[in-house]
């Protein structure tokens, strides 16, 4: 039978935990490490499944790759040779992606299959290649896609603010010949991230933090050490976890700066934090009431493009709102699939109407009860998880492999924070 999380809910958690590296930049830090004419240092790198993947895909590419210590790295890309991608691997996970514009930039051409991933929706992959396109690269779609040509600095406006479209797009740019300025594009923590591990590595960006990026290519990229930002999704889902099972947690390593919209997302909730340096505290017994919009109206929570209210963060969310007294609408804008879990919560106990594929009113606080649930993608499993620890009675969770992809070690971790967490593998 494949792992599985066996959990004993309705237990009050309390306990300091400190996040991972953010799993969104060392995803695409890791690609660009294909471009440094040198070996890499990276710290502060998750160990988690979808990093496993990438990396065996640069060892089959010829890339050296080695843990030199707890959560580092050292990865030599000078053995690389141009070949097709594996396409076994690269259905495992979506940020396979990542490769086309590092590959495409080392070799003049790249043969790569569709990407896999979490299926919560479509999920575009055309602002990548328009924007290599805008590069100079040609692009053939069939069964693989197959791009090569020869990379000049342009002028290019991203359809739409895609973080990895953003990221592939940047990593082209470095090694293009010539000034690009990239307009309409992501600035989410892991996209700062990648920018400044290119820039370690020796590359001229200027706009980091911003939707403008100017890019002046060509240069030498060289070997670098950098240290990955901590992960503000995971943060979300911590405070989220403690929200949900009234308990007071401290998170340990924090970074202000990103969770300015997240912390007011869950303000919105009733939920309310300490935030003192580094540190973060959500304190146990709070009222936990959703607080309505002027004149008594039902308040929304909806996600977008950074700074908005983070996507991943929204099944997290959804999940803390039925343990809180009122009504909130929750307005998941950014994919037409991530809300159907919430049958499953539902079968729990909580009160939810799901209105269409983006919107849900939910009713609390809801009494939840123990059930037999599946993980449909990393954010949503993170989700049941802590439902079922907010639950009465036991709960199992199958296919936990979804939720070990994107959060490292979380069953230790839970037991550090008193969970009743069992994780059988028989």
């Amino acid at each position: 039978m494949p792992p599985r999380f066996i959990i004993t809910g309705g237990r009050p958690l309390s306990g300091t935990v400190c996040p991972a590296g953010n799993k969104n930049a060392a995803l695409p830090v890791i690609a660009a490490t294909l471009l440094a004419d040198g070996p890499v240092d990276l710290a502060n790198i998750p160990c988690i499944r979808d990093v496993e993947t990438l990396l065996e895909l640069l060892v089959d590419l010829g890339a050296t790759v080695e843990w030199t210590g707890p959560n580092q790295l050292r990865i030599d890309c000078r053995g690389a040779r141009p070949k097709a991608l594996d396409p076994v691997l690269c259905t495992r996970i979506r940020a396979s992606i990542l490769l086309a514009g590092p590959l495409l930039a080392r070799f003049g051409k790249v043969s790569l299959p569709p990407p896999g991933g979490d299926v919560i929706g479509r999920r575009r992959v055309d602002t990548h290649f328009l924007a290599l396109e805008r590069l100079g690269a040609r692009v053939t779609v069939g069964e693989r896609y197959e791009i090569e040509g020869t990379l000049t600095g342009a002028d290019i406006f991203l359809d739409e603010p895609s973080v990895t479209g953003t990221e592939n797009a940047l990593m082209a740019a470095v090694a293009a010949t010539g000034r690009t300025v990239l307009r309409n594009a992501a600035s989410e923590p892991h996209v700062q991230d990648t920018a400044r591990a290119l820039v370690a590595m020796g590359a001229h960006i200027e706009g980091i933090g911003s939707n403008t990026y100017t890019i002046e290519g060509g240069r030498p990229l060289g070997g670098a050490s950098y240290t990955i930002g901590p992960d503000h999704i995971e943060i979300g889902s911590f405070i989220g976890l403690a929200a949900a099972t009234n308990s007071a947690i401290t998170i340990d390593g924090v970074r202000g700066d990103d969770l300015r919209s997240t912390l007011m997302g869950f303000e919105r909730l009733g939920i309310c934090t300490r935030l003192d340096g580094d540190q973060l505290t959500i304190p146990a017994d709070q009222e936990r009431r959703i607080r309505p919009d002027l004149g008594g109206h039902v308040p929304k929570l909806e996600d977008g493009p950074w700074p908005a209210f983070p996507a991943d963060v929204m099944s997290i969310a959804l999940v803390a709102a039925t343990q809180c007294e009122g009504i909130v609408l929750m307005h998941e804008k950014m994919f037409e699939s991530r809300l159907f879990f919430v049958d499953k919560l539902i079968g729990m106990g909580a009160r939810i109407v799901l209105c269409d594929p983006h919107r849900a009113v939910i009713a609390g606080p809801s009494r939840l009860r123990g059930g037999r649930v599946d993980s449909p993608d990393i954010r949503a499993g993170m989700a049941m998880v802590i439902a079922a620890l907010a639950a009465e009675g036991e709960s199992v969770i199958h296919n936990i492999a979804q939720v070990e992809r994107g959060y490292e070690h979380i069953h230790e971790r839970l037991l550090a924070l008193g969970a009743g967490v069992e994780r059988a593998d028989d």
